[in-house]
């Protein structure tokens, strides 16, 4: 358990994450960063979170992003 209080992703949903990027970089800078369909071709929250559940390698650099983001 004292392993996740240092885990920055502890607690925090897919969704919470990605409401947080979006606020932050907008769908098209997203898009731009993250180059995955559901970015850049009619985005939107629901649509993304089911194709980052289903694909671990999209989820993987979605949470990595997260990370330098609130390291700023």
């Amino acid at each position: 358990m004292s392993n996740q209080r240092n885990n920055p992703l502890h607690s925090k949903t897919l969704e919470m994450i990605l409401n947080h990027l979006v606020a932050h970089f907008g769908w098209e800078e997203l898009g731009k960063c993250i180059r995955i369909r559901c970015f850049n071709e009619n985005p939107s929250i629901k649509s993304s979170l089911t194709f980052l559940r289903k694909t671990p390698w999209a989820r993987k650099k979605v949470e990595e992003l997260y990370l330098e983001v609130i390291k700023e």
